[in-house]
Parts: structure tokens; sequence; C-alpha cells
């Protein structure tokens, strides 16, 4: 009986063990990454020079499941979106998936569901009914290299004005220096209160696109690296845990769609 009764002590603990020691040997084996990203509160940002955000949170939790310690690093979305597509084992969030990406990376998500649409001043007089409406505006503003630009320039738009920084093409609008915007609703808000403005003080003037949030791997990494966030990341929707850090941030705003979902 005492024999049995230590084995069946035993046998767990050396279950849980193996399980522990697989664990880390599958880590082990996954490179190490380069994981960039972009200040676009509140997705993801700097806070007292650490990164901090939704989709921040979502990936230290994927990484903490697969067992990855990488670093990760906020830098203007340009460099690291050239980054991400010519530098091996990268990523990079928050990356939208669209036709013109496509072929570009290898992706994981979705990690946020996104509207694309022109804002303007609370006051502005202008209104849009079409795309064709605003193809006819002197100037619209865009971040440079964002999905918003891609998707306007495939779609014959030639007055957009490319801006460095959400922040910035924000600021310009609300100071009367352009009069249109493209931006989108997850991230227009906090870039509002950054600047002393309510979201109130702008309007929504038209929407031209509805699309998802991806994490962005250089097309050089290893597919089983891949696999490995992709799982995280759909254990962790199948948890709660993914849910629970998008309300948190995003209250009231609907959860992406399902993998495989654009």
């Amino acid at each position: 009986m005492l024999a049995q009764t230590a084995m069946s002590r035993y046998f767990p603990l050396s279950a849980a063990l193996f399980v522990l020691l697989l664990s880390q040997s599958a880590a082990a084996q996954l490179p190490a990454l380069h994981i960039l990203t972009e200040d676009d509160p509140p997705l993801t940002f700097s806070q007292n020079g650490q990164p901090a955000g939704l989709v921040v949170e979502v990936v230290r939790e994927i990484q903490r499941r697969v067992g990855s310690h990488d670093p990760i690093t906020v830098m203007p979305w340009a460099r690291g979106y050239l980054l991400a597509q010519t530098q091996a084992n990268t990523a990079l969030f928050n990356t939208n998936r669209i036709a013109e990406r496509e072929h570009l990376f290898k992706w994981v998500g979705p990690v946020t569901a996104t509207l694309g649409s022109f804002f303007v001043r609370r006051d502005s007089k202008l209104k849009l009914v079409s795309l064709d409406d605003a193809r006819k505006l002197d100037q619209i503003l865009v971040v440079r290299d964002w999905y918003l630009q891609l998707t306007l320039s495939a779609q014959g738009f030639s007055n957009l004005s490319a801006i460095a920084t959400p922040n910035q093409m924000v600021s310009m609008l609300m100071r009367g220096r352009a009069d249109v915007i493209a931006s989108e609703n997850t991230t227009l808000p906090t870039q509002l209160a950054q600047l002393g403005y309510q979201p109130a003080d702008v309007r929504k003037a038209y929407t031209f696109i509805r699309t998802s949030g991806y994490i962005a791997f250089s097309p050089q990494t290893s597919d089983a690296v891949v696999a490995a966030w992709q799982r995280a990341l759909d254990d962790m929707k199948r948890d709660g845990s993914f849910a629970a850090i998008y309300r948190r941030w995003l209250p009231g705003e609907p959860l992406p769609a399902a993998a495989g979902e654009k």
C-alpha cells in the first residue's frame, strides 16, 4: 500500500516535470526575434521608457506562453515597417492586414478590429458621401506607410500628404493646418486626449474600410515560429484572457474576428 501511494505521488510529479522540460525545450528551439512596434496609443506606445498598450499586453502574454524573452522595441512606424520586410526573424505590430500587404508578411492574429475613416473638425461644413467626394479634396493627411495610405493610394487617391506620426497628424488637423485626416476608431480618441482635445471635437465624415490588426512576421521567419505564436493567441481567445485585455483597453469596441478572417 505504501509503495502504491508513493508511486501515485511520483507519477503526477514526473508528468508535470516532463511537460515543463518539454515546453522549455520547445522554447529553446525558437530563434531570437526582433519585436517591433510604434507609438500608436492605446494599442501600442511607450510609457516611462517601456512598451505599453493593448497589443503590447497581448504580445507579452503570447511570449510568456511560447517561452520568448525577446524585448519589444518602440520605433517610428516607417522604420519598423521596412525592417519587418527585410530583416529575418522580425515581428511588427499592430499591422493591419490588407490586400496590398498580404504577400509581404506572415501573419498572426487578428488582434484588433478597426474602422478606417475620414475625420474633420467638429465645426467643419464638409460632407462626404463617397470616395469620389474625398478624391476631389485638395489634401488628406495620412500617416506614412500606414495601411490607410496604402489602401487609398491603391484606390487612386493622389491628394494624400504623408505625416510621420499619428499625433502630428491630429495636431495639424486641430490647429487648422489641414481639414481632413484618415484615421481609425481604436486610436483617434486617445490621440486627441493626449493633445488636450475631446473625441467630440472631431466628426467622422466617411468610413471607407473595415479591417483587422495582426502581428506581422518577416517572410524569412520560420513557419514554426508563426504557428507557435498563432496557437498561443488562439489559446488566449479560448480561455478568455484575450477578451479581458481587449475590453480593459477598448471597452465597448467589438472583439476582432476569428483567425483566418481579415
